[in-house]
């Protein structure tokens, strides 16, 4: 008979296994801190910006205005600036961190820049809905009239930035200060109404809405122009289209003091100062063709210039970025900078200075 010979082990008890277990949860523990803190020391560094920044409060004209002045890095002042005018909505003076990839730019290239929130805004006092485009332009005209004494600014190197309804502000301004050295227009409009109804169109466009939804938003925009052109009150609005979707007393309000807005009138201002006009290849909001148009045709000579952008949507960003809300998070927290089209935010800095330059 063969013999057999039993292998003999030592039975592996509970306490070692969790003696092996206990480096491995640590070794996986320690890998995604380093891992949270590699991120997190990335998503500082590339929102630490290369300015300095300072909040300043804007008293002027019987007005306060909660601000903050970007200044270069390094040097010392005084430094043309570029004074920011918001477009639509209760904007803070970053618009949200928005703005500073773009302020970095202008740092970068010697320039300062003045912004401020919107009345109402980061507690602000006011109402930005109680405005007219008026207000807003006597509004940034008071804003320039403080910076023009700050010591850091040269208040003969003066010029605007504005976006969107902004469109409507920037010539305003500049037939309230004819010491405005450059303006850029980024995705204005021409006319308040036409704007509208193609912004409606555009997005029933791109949500795949039927023929029917597309008469029944015309009709429903319609009825609320003929209030607003008879100065309905909001109640009126109300009981005419029902649901009133979004449209509150207080936006009832100010589309009643705005709606008649048309830049032909006022961009004749800016005639023969260094204007940059930018435009999106994706903007929904603004019909880029006609608002081309009308700026070479109000402002013919070389001190136009266009800036077409055919990857951007309406606020500037690379639209294959901004379509993905993932990707646009992403972005916004690992790399500001690469939220804007390809060469936008140089391009503006190397306006401003060339402006800058040739009116010396």
């Amino acid at each position: 008979m063969a013999r057999t010979t039993r292998m003999t082990q030592t039975p592996r008890t509970p306490s070692r296994r969790r003696r092996r277990a206990v480096p491995a949860a640590l070794a996986a523990m320690l890998t995604l801190v380093l891992v949270a803190a590699g991120l997190g020391g990335l998503v500082v560094w590339q929102n630490s910006y290369e300015l300095r920044e300072e909040a300043v409060t804007i008293r002027q004209g019987g007005r306060v205005l909660n601000g903050v002045l970007a200044l270069p890095a390094q040097g010392k002042g005084p430094y043309p600036l570029v004074v920011f005018v918001h477009g639509d909505g209760p904007v803070d003076a970053t618009h949200d961190t928005f703005y500073r990839p773009m302020w970095e730019a202008f740092a970068r290239s010697g320039h300062a820049s003045l912004s401020w929130n919107k009345p109402g805004v980061g507690g602000a006092p006011g109402d930005w809905l109680d405005q007219s485009m008026d207000d807003r332009a006597d509004e940034a005209a008071d804003a320039i009239t403080w910076a023009r004494r700050h010591p850091d600014v040269d208040g003969a190197r003066i010029g605007l930035w504005g976006a969107s309804q902004a469109g409507w502000v920037l010539p305003k301004i500049a037939a309230r200060d004819p010491g405005i050295r450059f303006a850029i227009a980024v995705s204005p409009a021409v006319n308040w109404l036409r704007q509208g109804r193609y912004n409606l169109l555009a997005e029933l466009s791109r949500d795949g809405a039927s023929d029917m939804e597309v008469a029944a938003a015309l009709a429903r925009r319609e009825t609320g122009l003929e209030l607003l052109a008879r100065g309905a009150s909001y109640e009126e609005y109300v009981r005419a289209v029902g649901d009133p979707e979004g449209m509150t007393a207080a936006r009832w309000r100010f589309a009643s003091k705005n709606h008649t807005a048309d830049v032909s009138a006022d961009l004749p201002a800016l005639r023969g100062t260094p204007v940059l006009l930018v435009l999106a290849g994706h903007d929904v909001n603004v019909d880029i063709a006609e608002t081309e148009a009308a700026y070479r045709r109000l402002l013919p000579g070389p001190a136009l210039q266009v800036a077409h952008y055919p990857d951007a949507g309406h606020g500037l960003l690379d639209h294959a970025i901004e379509k993905s809300s993932l990707r646009l998070t992403l972005t916004a927290l690992c790399a500001p900078r690469a939220l804007f089209a390809e060469g936008f935010l140089a391009d503006q800095a190397r306006f401003v200075s060339r402006a800058l330059a040739a009116g010396s």
